[in-house]
């Protein structure tokens, strides 16, 4: 009879652990979810207000220096040299205000399409390194929070290469799988120590963004040997 009552006890016992590990699993995925969401509504109302900002450069000072710069053209001014001193400055600034409109938020992200604006990003920066897109499979379109997330890390990822790493080239591959979009970038400089480095605010902006996105990460890198992303987003 004692015997039945320990077993008895044992198992209530065992019944009440478990329930209460079950509970805290329960409230751990709870707190990850939660946690997940507030970094992407935090993201998305980075972009947002990157977004507004963006078309305001773009849409209104970048017009207005236009207008101004075809006004010049048709002015008739007697000094040669102030005129083409006025000319290259305005293209000057012209060229400046699409950097800045590019570098807040990718405007024409939507119009163009992902590739394309990663390219015309690759033809901005050929002068300074040299970057290559492979595409392995046909690209499928994806949600445009999503798409503006891959360029922002491919933007982030250059230029910390194109500042720290010493590198005079990066590869670009994407390809599409059955369950997911694989996206690689690797550079051939230097290389880095992840823990030394994960606190700066260029890893910390790529993963921030990975993570928006509910995606998979992995870095690798060796010295001297070049640095590596390898990330994939779930097509669910």
């Amino acid at each position: 009879m004692l015997a039945i009552i320990v077993c008895f006890i044992l198992l209530a016992y065992k019944t009440f652990v478990d329930r209460i590990i079950k509970e805290k699993e329960l409230q751990n995925l709870i707190e990850i979810q939660h946690q997940k969401a507030l970094v992407l509504e935090n993201t998305k109302a980075q972009e947002e207000e990157r977004k507004r900002i963006a078309i305001a450069v773009h849409d209104d000072i970048g017009n207005r220096l236009n207008i101004l710069s075809l006004w010049l053209n048709n002015l008739e001014i007697e000094d040669a040299s102030a005129s083409e001193v006025i000319s290259n400055q305005i293209s000057e600034l012209i060229d400046n205000t699409r950097s800045i409109s590019h570098s807040l938020y990718p405007v024409n992200l939507e119009k163009l399409g992902l590739i394309l604006y990663i390219e015309e990003l690759i033809t901005n920066l050929s002068a300074k390194i040299s970057i290559s897109l492979y595409l392995s499979s046909q690209y499928l379109k994806k949600d445009l929070f999503v798409e503006v997330q891959i360029y922002r890390i491919i933007q982030e990822f250059t230029s910390n290469v194109i500042k720290h790493s010493g590198a005079n080239r990066i590869d670009i591959l994407i390809k599409e799988f059955d369950h997911f979009t694989g996206i690689v970038i690797a550079d051939n400089g230097r290389g880095f120590e992840y823990k030394n480095v994960k606190k700066g605010m260029g890893i910390k902006n790529i993963e921030s963004r990975i993570k928006s996105m509910s995606a998979e990460f992995k870095w690798k890198s060796v010295i001297n040997k070049g640095s590596r992303l390898i990330f994939k987003i779930n097509k669910q």
